[in-house]
């Protein structure tokens, strides 16, 4: 070993065991040493393989390298204990030394950035759990997916059926604004390994000419502007899920050369002859009839049933009871941490409102309507008159308006609109007016008139 190596070794903190081809240990350095105390030092003379019985089974391979047919050998997180009865992990990398015959054994202490490296993974799962909204594996089955109502304990029974088959074909299908994101996420964390990726593609969101490059990836050349080669998502998904959100919005064209790599396997990158295998558990989302849309002739009928192998319908906020309530108390508290505000719930009225409320838009909208109310509210209970519910998108223009037996106060009916527009457009009096159908001098004149501005 040259002097430029060994300054490089000693930089590093690399410590240096020698052994013959009888894995009798030659020589020991100071740092491997220092790495080591407390365990059992391989002192020269001692046999390698009793110092560090992990390498037992390797021995031919290691015989390989001295033999200079195998170029090194890595062992990886050997555990030892100092005398602390601390935890050191240790790399081994085996090499060569021609001019001596005997072999290299480098030993690193990576301790630290072991248990860095763990933090760090740590906090990359907890982020995505929490932007997933899923907890620990079998843990989260009864906790992501809140409620209590009949139709939500289905999903979870299924849910945990499918955690047991981690390569079978799912179909979400339920109303926009349901949960089928959450719900395809929660099945994959539920089944798959922790660093199994999970990749999904909104197929309505892409252009046409661009989802065939997304999911299959091309080569360089392919087109105009393809001036390197770029993995598609289903690379990316390998040993993993994807999920294709708004599956009925793919193209025909491009549902056939789907039904080919779910069949098959297979795929090749755009401008590419050369298949790529790929292995992925395939899951979908839709909003849409997809058995409608087989008959009507825009979707395919074989890659329908190729889709369909387990589908799971995501019942709709209406039909969930008292659970709307129990979700609403989920956003609530998120948007508590998020804008720092001390609300303490909902008031009997506002719960009442809430539970009365078809909420087309089901959860999504359900999270909009509080988090809109958290943005104004400045007290400690949410009341029925901080949320925006539904009265904007149910009237329509031109609308026939029936005024009950016991007469209304017009100008109080003036006075609420006008606090439903500015709370709409967030406080922006120009588009209040806008709205409203109002000029903003004439909006100004109603504000000042109802002691609003």
């Amino acid at each position: 070993m040259n002097s430029t190596t060994k300054r490089l070794m000693a930089y590093k903190n690399l410590g240096k065991i020698l052994f013959n081809s009888d894995f009798s240990i030659v020589e020991t350095d100071h740092i491997a040493k220092s790495i080591l105390k407390g365990t059992t030092l391989p002192f020269p003379g001692s046999n390698l393989l009793e110092v560090f019985p992990e390498l037992i089974g390797n021995e031919e391979v290691i015989q390989g390298v001295l033999a200079g047919k195998v170029p090194d050998f890595r062992l990886d997180h050997v555990n030892r204990k100092d005398a602390e009865e601390k935890l050191v992990f240790l790399n081994f990398f085996v090499l060569a030394e021609k001019e001596s015959g005997h072999g290299l054994m480098v030993v690193e202490d990576v301790t630290q950035q072991t248990k860095m490296l763990q933090e760090l993974n740590q906090q990359k799962y907890e982020l995505l759990l929490y932007k997933s909204d899923v907890g620990p594996p079998k843990k989260f089955l009864s906790e992501s997916i809140l409620g209590n109502s009949p139709a939500i304990q289905e999903v979870r029974v299924t849910i945990e059926k499918l955690s047991e088959v981690p390569k079978a074909t799912v179909l979400l299908q339920g109303e926009t604004g349901t949960g089928k994101n959450l719900v395809a996420r929660v099945i994959h964390y539920s089944s798959m390994p922790l660093d199994a990726p999970f990749v999904d593609i909104n197929c309505a969101a892409l252009p046409e000419n661009l989802v065939e490059s997304e999911l299959f990836g091309y080569e360089k050349g392919a087109f105009t502007h393809a001036t390197v080669s770029r993995p598609g998502l289903l690379e990316q998904a390998q040993g993993g899920t994807i999920l294709l959100d708004e599956i009925g919005e793919l193209p025909l064209n491009l549902q056939a050369k789907l039904l080919s790599v779910l069949e098959t396997k297979q795929f090749r990158r755009l401008g590419s002859n050369k298949p790529t295998e790929v292995k992925v558990r395939a899951m979908a989302a839709t909003n849409r009839d997809l058995h409608k849309e087989v008959v009507e002739g825009r979707f395919r009928e074989d890659l329908y049933h190729r889709l369909n192998v387990v589908s799971l319908t995501l019942p709709p906020l209406r039909d969930l009871a008292d659970d709307i309530i129990l979700i609403a108390a989920h956003f609530l508290k998120v948007f508590i941490l998020e804008f720092k505000k001390k609300v303490k719930g909902f008031t009997p009225a506002a719960e009442k409102a809430l539970l009365g409320y078809t909420w087309p838009g089901n959860v999504r909208e359900l999270s909009n309507c509080l988090e809109r109310a958290m943005i104004f509210i400045e007290k400690d209970w949410i009341d029925e008159v901080d949320l925006v519910i539904g009265a904007p998108e149910q009237s329509s223009y031109g609308q026939e308006w029936a005024v009950p037996a016991s007469g209304i106060d017009l100008e109080e009916v003036e006075r609420q609109f006008i606090i439903s527009a500015l709370r709409r457009t967030g406080g922006n009096k120009s588009k209040a007016a806008r709205l409203l159908g109002l000029s903003r001098d004439t909006l100004r004149y109603r504000l000042e008139k109802y002691q609003l501005s």
